[in-house]
């Protein structure tokens, strides 16, 4: 499980990158602007859906060890104000709450997870991981909208590949189709392998130049790598060696 960041850089970047999300929306013209890479979403939905989301995993990490989570996200979600100031402070409050749980918590804090039949461990220092990456995403969609689309900051990106991979991924599920193995090349160097079979799929960490070829392998700057796992961009137009038809077998996979 390749990790590029540790748990304070972490915080830090989910602090950071929550400000830059919250001045996206506060230089858009409205926020009713439809946002283009969640088709149905206006700006507002996407302030609600992270703040409600931030809220939720702080009470999560906060709740400790438990077989099921205290509550839903949709608990979280009706305070949100329309107002747009109201509604960046809402935001504000949602980040710190979330972080500063993180903080009293530390890193290795069991928790609750929906990714028990995963390689990452339920922690909190697991759900910053992840968080960070879903931040990012959505700050890509608030750029894209208001129109001032950035790559993902390569540290957070090369970070993100590896939650991708071990969280969203690796099970234990039986994958459906012939064992494969596919390679993950980002152009700043990292590279990875997710090996897929009967006893599910399971994410390691490569030497770039030391790697066997695999079934087939994707390229792209560690942003683009991203975006493709999260369908801003699509696999028809990523750089693909082998058979691209894995890659929409992964993408279409919903293990059980």
């Amino acid at each position: 499980m390749y990790q590029n960041l540790g748990f304070p850089d972490r915080l830090r970047l989910l602090e950071e990158q929550a400000a830059v999300l919250r001045a996206t929306v506060a230089s858009a013209p409205s926020l009713d602007a439809q946002v283009p890479t969640c088709p149905g979403w206006t700006l507002w939905d996407l302030v609600q859906h992270m703040g409600a989301g931030q809220c939720y995993w702080g009470a999560v990490v906060a709740a400790g060890p438990a077989d099921a989570p205290p509550g839903g996200r949709e608990d979280f979600a009706d305070a949100a104000p329309r107002e747009r100031e109201t509604l960046l402070a809402w935001s504000a409050t949602a980040t710190r709450r979330m972080v500063d749980a993180f903080r009293d918590a530390g890193a290795d804090a069991p928790c609750w997870t929906w990714w028990e039949d995963s390689e990452s461990p339920q922690t909190a220092g697991a759900v910053a991981w992840h968080q960070l990456v879903e931040m990012s995403v959505h700050i890509y969609d608030a750029q894209v909208t208001v129109g001032d689309g950035q790559p993902v900051p390569t540290e957070v990106a090369l970070d993100a590949i590896g939650d991708i991979l071990s969280t969203g991924c690796a099970t234990s599920s039986a994958w459906p189709h012939e064992p494969a193995e596919l390679d993950f090349v980002a152009a700043e160097g990292p590279a990875w392998r997710l090996s897929l079979s009967a006893d599910g799929a399971r994410s390691a960490r490569l030497p770039q130049a030391d790697a066997a070829p695999a079934d087939a392998t994707m390229r792209g700057t560690a942003h683009e790598l991203v975006m493709t796992f999260y369908d801003r961009l699509q696999i028809a137009d990523a750089e693909v060696v082998g058979s691209r038809r894995l890659f929409e077998l992964l993408r279409d996979w919903e293990p059980e």
